[in-house]
């Protein structure tokens, strides 16, 4: 099959869109959650959306086969929040090899399934933010004060890592990131799981913009966060969440005239309204977008939080 690589060279691909907002759709209930696997479950599952992997496999084969059939190049896997850190908020650490593992497995099939010579169809393994941050301290009267270590954060991305390899994905995606210096906890972790395999994958990293002023969570410029991760051999920057199309715009061009990699974009539906909501139609965000064709700031575009097949 045509590397991921190649692929992109030659064409802008496409990535899907949310997966949240898919899964709400179908008003899974706690036992829902649970399915039987987990029916006597110590502690509440409902919103842990990765578990839904090994309880509801069914749900998410066909939120992956919408956007396939929608004409996704790349497709993510389901596992946002899947490792141990996120996990602990529902006492599943030790689930994590396993939801990462079926993930994969699950887009590789249908991804293959829908896979031709002439559009090959790849897997990328969604490795989130975490719910934590070095950078910040989550305590206002203690600035100095973590409740994380980077090698705690390494520890669970590397075992992330490693099992979304095992189940086969075409790439790893360290997405939404707020913090870079967690990005170079995932990064790091990344590069052990690579030693440790004897065998690599291409990496993808995408940025949030969280203000007015273009600066991640963390206080990064675009220009800052891409020369702090620029060391890395990735195969894609890129930006996504938190802003429209449009508003996106000025910030990927930035990366465009200066990073040395291919440059992805995945931006929300607009900005959430009153209620969390999305109002931007398709029509909307195609508009905006079409900018991006037009000033070639883009190798890979696709959605965040909002959009849908």
């Amino acid at each position: 099959m045509v590397s991921i690589h190649k692929a992109a060279a030659e064409r802008i691909l496409i990535l899907d869109g949310a997966m949240g907002s898919l899964i709400q759709g179908y008003h899974l209930d706690e036992a829902g959650y649970r399915g039987a696997q987990f029916s006597d479950w110590g502690q509440p599952v409902k919103g842990n959306n990765d578990l839904l992997n090994l309880t509801q496999p069914s749900i998410i084969r066909e939120i992956h086969g919408q956007y396939l059939e929608a004409g996704a190049d790349i497709i993510e896997t389901n596992t946002f929040n899947a490792q141990t850190i996120s996990m602990a908020d529902y006492g599943m650490e030790s689930l994590v090899w396993d939801i990462n593992v079926e993930g994969a497995r699950l887009a590789k099939s249908i991804a293959e399934a829908y896979s031709t010579p002439e559009k090959p169809r790849f897997v990328a393994g969604a490795i989130g933010p975490t719910n934590r941050t070095l950078s910040l301290s989550p305590d206002v009267n203690r600035p100095a004060y973590r409740n994380i270590t980077f090698d705690e954060l390494a520890t669970a991305y590397q075992q992330q890592a490693e099992a979304l390899m095992e189940g086969g994905v075409d790439a790893l995606l360290i997405e939404t990131v707020f913090d870079t210096l967690n990005a170079k906890a995932a990064l790091y972790a990344v590069q052990e799981a690579f030693e440790k395999r004897g065998q690599s994958v291409p990496v993808m990293v995408s940025g949030t913009i969280t203000d007015a002023s273009g600066r991640t969570l963390s206080g990064q410029t675009t220009e800052a966060f891409l020369i702090s991760l620029s060391h890395m051999p990735l195969l894609s920057i890129g930006l996504n969440c938190a802003l429209g199309a449009k508003d996106l715009r000025p910030y990927l061009q930035t990366l465009a005239a200066e990073a040395p990699f291919l440059v992805s974009a995945y931006p929300n539906a607009g900005l959430p309204n009153a209620f969390g909501g999305y109002d931007e139609t398709p029509e909307d965000m195609a508009a905006a977008v079409i900018e991006y064709l037009d000033l070639r700031i883009v190798n890979i575009l696709g959605g965040c939080c909002g959009t849908t097949p």
